[in-house]
């Protein structure tokens, strides 16, 4: 498995899945990455929330590396999804799944032995 230091290491995996953890959050990403960047306001009007709570969602998105805020435009910024984190935290997974794959093939090869 990847070591801390690396992409893909099991804290950058960590930070994706708590961001991932609350379907809000999924789904303000699932909205940025589908119809590209968009405002608090933009997205609180898509959202059965307000718009201070869209706000902490996204900072914590961005605190996982998940969205990036561009540069504001007056009081307004936009934000967008990142896909980078995704990648390492699927990194982490498939490393993981290879180390599980290796156990489990040397389980079988005892048991055929």
């Amino acid at each position: 498995m990847p070591d801390a230091a690396s992409p893909g290491s099991e804290q950058d995996a960590v930070a994706v899945f708590v961001a991932l953890a609350d379907p809000t959050r999924r789904q303000i990403l699932d909205h940025l990455a589908r119809t590209g960047p968009a405002t608090v306001s933009e997205l609180a009007a898509t959202l059965p929330i307000t718009r201070q709570a869209v706000a902490k969602h996204l900072a914590q998105l961005v605190d996982a590396g998940l969205l990036v805020a561009g540069e504001p435009e007056g009081r307004r910024v936009r934000y967008r999804a990142r896909p980078e984190p995704l990648r390492a935290a699927l990194a982490w997974l498939s490393a993981l799944a290879n180390r599980w794959d290796d156990r489990l093939d040397a389980l079988q090869a005892h048991l055929d032995g």
